[in-house]
């Protein structure tokens, strides 16, 4: 049963609320409180406490975290070694532009091979997704980002993608065949919301060449900066593949941004410590990002 009360903490460690806990587990929130207290009775320690309206881990309560994690990977490893089966859950994190714009055709082609595993999609920005990898809450990332390394991650580059200015048709900048950062010059942007990588890169470079410019919106949504884009409403720096189509019916005018630091690449990464199920190693193959040096 402890195996179900340490499920049970990583939950609530996870939502910081015996309530949303509750919820995910579909468990009465009284049962939460039962096994909270069993586990803390075990251990002999307080291993969560009120903090505002949630809840908050303890010293003790961290600690323990790592181990219910480790244990929970293991009891997941050990089912797939028994059971030499291609079944359970397949968790991938990524932002919102792959998960539109990459991920479907792939995710179509792993449920032909694997129709048995169920294949969850966490969205969330960067931080998010490599935490999310490293602690165990994820099987996998998909990150758009410049070359990036951790020491306990494997990381594989998948692609390059092309990184433009999108503009009403008839806006100046359609005329371009390449914008640098000098032609942003007094340009009203519509950016993404914070966080977001190549967001992060382009006030950078306009900083550092003291660019001026008028942020007129943001948006934690693509459809919503492509509609104020067609309206006129500014300019936004977009990965092309999320325009394909609005370019195709003349909506939009996609011209490539040009400058050393925009060199952006669909990345896949995934822990040293993740247990290498048969559906896992299938779905890496599947989407390009097997490194043979590691198997």
């Amino acid at each position: 049963m402890e195996l179900t009360y340490l499920r049970t903490f990583r939950e609530v460690a996870k939502w910081g609320s015996f309530t949303r806990a509750a919820e995910a587990l579909g468990y009465a929130q009284s049962s939460i409180t039962t096994q909270i207290q069993k586990l803390e009775e075990s251990y002999g320690a307080v291993l969560v406490e009120r903090f505002g309206r949630g809840m908050k881990l303890t010293i003790a309560g961290e600690a323990l975290l790592q181990y219910a994690n480790d244990i929970y990977r293991l009891h997941e490893e050990s089912k797939e070694v028994v059971s030499k089966q291609s079944k359970g859950t397949l968790s991938i994190g990524t932002i919102e532009t792959l998960a539109a714009f990459f991920l479907p055709p792939k995710l179509q082609a792993y449920r032909r091979d694997y129709p048995d595993v169920n294949v969850v999609i966490q969205p969330g920005n960067e931080p998010f997704i490599i935490d999310s990898v490293k602690e165990g809450a994820l099987d996998v990332g998909i990150i758009l980002d410049p070359p990036f390394s951790d020491p306990e991650l494997h990381v594989n580059i998948l692609r390059e993608e092309t990184m433009a200015i999108i503009a009403s048709p008839d806006h100046r900048l359609g005329e371009l065949s390449e914008v640098r950062v000098e032609d942003l010059e007094s340009e009203s942007l519509i950016m993404t919301e914070d966080g977001c990588t190549y967001r992060a890169m382009l006030l950078k470079v306009l900083k550092g060449n003291q660019v001026n410019y008028n942020l007129s919106y943001e948006f934690g949504n693509l459809e919503a900066i492509k509609q104020c884009v067609i309206y006129g409403l500014g300019i936004a720096l977009l990965p092309r593949i999320t325009v394909a189509e609005e370019i195709r019916k003349g909506q939009i005018v996609a011209v490539p941004f040009v400058h050393p630091e925009c060199k952006f690449y669909t990345q896949l990464i995934y822990s040293k410590k993740k247990w290498q199920s048969k559906a896992f190693l299938g779905f890496v193959e599947l989407i390009g990002g097997i490194n043979h040096q590691n198997h």
